[in-house]
């Protein structure tokens, strides 16, 4: 058996994600991981993620690239394009968390994305993605866009029946919704380059141009990509009308909470991407995929794989159910291992096989860059109140 490459990792970023790129970096097995240290912006939270993981807390970015082989990008998406080109400037690889950069306004004190013109928020987007492009073509590293619902087990089965069946998916259904993110800065659209239509409907929305990848890619030898889009988008929780009981996150300042996106592509079928901020009762995301010769429902979370019915809240109270259930009395469906289920461990396992081995990505930068101008360009639509606007696709 051949010896397992060793792949040196650093972090940029010490909040939630980098979290979970950590734990998902220990569970990789096809290569022998080393994570050499962090970087983040704020001197005491690098010191203290780094001694909590025994690993370096470097004081630059560029001393960090130059120590490793590939970086985790982490960081909040305003700073995605910066550390993604500093890396491969420097031939590293980059995993790129979602999204993948986009529109965080015009620098102003009194930046209001709710009255900002949508139509510049994507022309700057698509200048930033064709940037990133630029650095990764003239680079000897490639950016990895981390997104995870395409590796999640039941988009990587569907892609097995797609491929298989030689299917020609009709119309796709999807949707990512739950109480609230977890991010203080997402409130603000200076922050996240948007508000739920970009940080939950990626998710969906990503998973629904790949798998339309994979059916042109199997039948006909190339993708399938989006053509134009028609979007609407709602801040329902800063209605004057909205009744604030506490269970739903409620202190947006100029983003949406709800958003729903409906994608034609190129070859005339359709797919309804759903995304929101205001459902309580744990995450619900799934894709649902009718074909013309199978219909598939693809359950992220929550699934049924156990469920169990507890009597007392207190009894729970050291035991892990489901990402933001809210409560743990009654019936609920826990989940034995979130992040398989979600695709973390096997989306930084492909990731390694990559940078070690030169294996193909599945998630690339010309996916990420489909979900940017698709999700921009609905945010043109919904700012004309649904009007269908054609889409640029980047190479």
């Amino acid at each position: 058996m051949a010896k397992r490459k060793d792949v040196r990792s650093g972090i940029a970023g010490a909040g939630f994600s980098a979290s979970f790129h950590f734990e998902a970096i220990k569970k990789v097995y096809g290569t022998n991981p080393e994570v050499v240290g962090v970087f983040a912006i704020d001197a005491d939270q690098t010191a203290d993620f780094a001694a909590q993981r025994d690993i370096k807390a470097f004081d630059t970015l560029d001393e960090m690239i130059d120590s490793v082989d590939v970086v985790h990008v982490c960081t909040t998406a305003t700073a995605h394009e910066e550390v993604a080109i500093a890396a491969l400037e420097k031939d590293k690889f980059v995993i790129v968390e979602k999204p993948l950069t986009g529109y965080f306004g015009d620098g102003s004190d009194d930046f209001n994305g709710d009255t900002c013109c949508k139509q510049t928020a994507l022309d700057e987007a698509i200048a930033s993605v064709k940037r990133m492009l630029a650095a990764e073509h003239a680079s000897k590293g490639q950016i990895l866009y981390a997104e995870n619902w395409v590796y999640a087990p039941s988009i990587q089965k569907e892609r097995e029946i797609i491929e298989k069946t030689g299917a020609q998916i009709l119309w796709i259904h999807g949707e990512e919704a739950h109480s609230g993110s977890h991010a203080k800065t997402y409130a603000q659209w200076k922050y996240s380059g948007g508000g739920v239509m970009i940080g939950k409907g990626c998710h969906p929305l990503t998973a629904a141009l790949y798998l339309k990848r994979v059916e042109g890619i199997a039948r006909n030898g190339r993708p399938i990509r989006p053509a134009s889009i028609s979007a609407r988008t709602h801040a329902i929780t800063r209605m004057d009308s909205f009744r604030d009981e506490g269970h739903i996150r409620s202190d947006y300042y100029d983003i949406d909470d709800f958003s729903m996106m409906h994608v034609v592509f190129e070859d005339g079928t359709i797919a309804d991407i759903f995304a929101s901020d205001i459902i309580v009762g744990g995450i619900h995301n799934w894709i649902e995929v009718a074909a013309n010769n199978h219909r598939s429902i693809c359950n992220i979370n929550p699934n049924t794989a156990m469920s169990t019915y507890n009597c007392l809240e207190s009894n729970f109270d050291d035991i892990y159910v489901v990402e933001k259930i809210g409560t743990k009395a009654g019936w609920s469906d826990p989940s034995p291992d979130e992040d398989w289920f979600t695709g973390y461990p096997q989306e930084i396992e492909a990731f390694y096989r990559t940078v070690a081995y030169g294996d193909p990505v599945e998630s690339n930068i010309t996916l990420a860059a489909d979900c940017i101008t698709t999700i921009y360009s609905a945010y043109v639509s919904a700012e004309q109140k649904g009007t269908e606007v054609s889409i640029t696709t980047l190479d």
